[in-house]
């Protein structure tokens, strides 16, 4: 079961964001020419190998032979070029003989670990949008935001997975999802963060790394000296460490930086405490203030206590935050799974996370250089992020799961989605 309802299978759809259960889906049911391991290195997928050429703007990708679509048809060149320039528009992408040409307008050497994320994931379209994939599992049902039922894919060139059928349910609230793992109607559920304390005892309960930003969105940069001063109070207003211990019950790390320390290796350089007297001196320079209204997720509980425990916080600054589930809101309290485990790779999609790609998918994103990987650019470039005052970063989560002890040999992935292309399920009757 999952909290999401997805109404696409698609991967490279724009029209309903990033979670981890899309990117759950996904695995099921494509592959990608890349994956990516837990360091953010690119490993071999469905390309066997790849160089890069012109100082990192053309790149060559070698496809696997002996792979299928789950209509029968072999994955060529040709289809692997199309699947990419759908995801990609502004990427000139040729099939050559048995490989994919890359050609970019300025350097990228993180295109591999770009192409390891969901959305890069290889597809074959017909007219219809009708999707043909060549991962482990094969579509049967699928009733978009309900229910979707999937069967082993036979010929799957890894070997075929040990279950034969998988059955999701979605738009589950987590209360839901608990009950029924508990009753046996369920074997794999999604765990809320404020139940993984509660949840230790007598629950097989597997986490990811701290893969999720929780943070305050504002609808626009800071133009002024005075925005920014004032967008800054709040930051300093809120009080990680009390929100973090009762209603996230310790779970997630407090956090001023957008990127984890595991990731960056310097998060701990972002300040992350409240310091209410400098907030105050802040807001005190300034007869009017504005009232910003703070958006939250209205089927999220959690997301409404914290939402209104924010704004009990901004009051003690001098600032009046209104707490609605309304999506207009000029701070919305947003959670963004990081895309990768590659900085560089998260790092930019946030920025395009935070000025939405479908506006101008033919623009040239944000985060400027990746010439070298250097921790200092990467520093640089998230410092150049957070001056924006578009964003005020506040936990760092994990995405955690519990499994029926029946489940054996399921995982957490490195983008936080589940995979049981490996997983049995233990027969328990004599």
């Amino acid at each position: 079961m999952m909290h999401a309802a997805p109404t696409s299978l698609d991967p490279a759809s724009r029209e309903q964001p990033d979670s981890f259960a899309r990117r759950s889906l996904t695995s099921l049911l494509f592959d990608k020419l890349v994956e990516a391991d837990d360091s953010g290195h690119a490993q071999p997928g469905l390309a066997q190998s790849w160089q890069a050429m012109r100082e990192n703007r053309m790149w060559l990708f070698h496809i696997r032979g002996g792979v299928m679509f789950d209509d029968g048809t072999p994955l060529t060149a040709e289809s692997v070029a199309a699947s990419l320039r759908y995801a990609n528009p502004a990427w000139n992408v040729v099939a050559e003989k048995d490989a994919v040409v890359i050609e970019l307008k300025s350097p990228d050497p993180e295109l591999p670990a770009e192409l390891s994320l969901p959305r890069n994931a290889i597809g074959k379209r017909d007219a219809d949008q009708h999707m043909d994939g060549t991962g482990p599992f094969q579509i049967v049902e699928w009733r978009p935001g309900k229910t979707l039922r999937l069967a082993a894919n036979e010929n799957y060139w890894r070997g075929r997975p040990y279950l034969d059928a998988v059955e999701i349910e979605m738009g589950r609230d987590f209360h839901e999802q608990i009950t029924a793992l508990e009753v046996g109607r369920a074997d794999l559920v999604e765990v809320a963060p404020e139940q993984v304390r509660r949840l230790q005892q007598g629950h097989e309960l597997v986490s990811s790394a701290k893969i999720e930003l929780m943070a305050l969105l504002f609808s626009s940069d800071a133009v002024s000296d005075e925005e920014r001063e004032l967008r800054d109070a709040v930051g300093l207003s809120v009080e990680r460490g009390s929100i973090r211990n009762v209603l996230l019950q310790g779970t997630g790390d407090a956090s001023g930086g957008v990127l984890p320390t595991w990731m960056s290796g310097y998060g701990f350089v972002f300040p992350a405490s409240a310091n209410l007297e400098k907030a105050r001196q802040l807001r005190g320079q300034y007869r009017i203030v504005p009232n910003w209204s703070l958006g939250y997720d209205g089927s999220d509980t959690l997301a409404r206590l914290i939402a209104e425990r924010i704004a009990l916080n901004a009051k003690d600054a001098g600032f009046s935050l209104q707490p609605t589930s309304s999506t207009n809101a000029e701070i919305q309290l947003v959670r963004i799974p990081l895309a990768s485990t590659n900085p560089w790779i998260a790092l930019d999609e946030l920025e395009t996370y935070m000025v939405p790609w479908s506006r101008n998918p033919g623009a040239t994103r944000g985060i400027p250089t990746k010439s070298a990987g250097l921790v200092e650019e990467l520093y640089a470039a998230e410092r150049e992020l957070l001056a924006s005052r578009r964003v005020i970063p506040l936990f760092h989560l994990k995405m955690t799961y519990a499994a029926a002890p029946k489940l054996k040999y399921w995982s957490v992935q490195s983008d936080g989605s589940w995979d049981v292309s490996d997983a049995w399920l233990e027969n328990r009757i004599p």
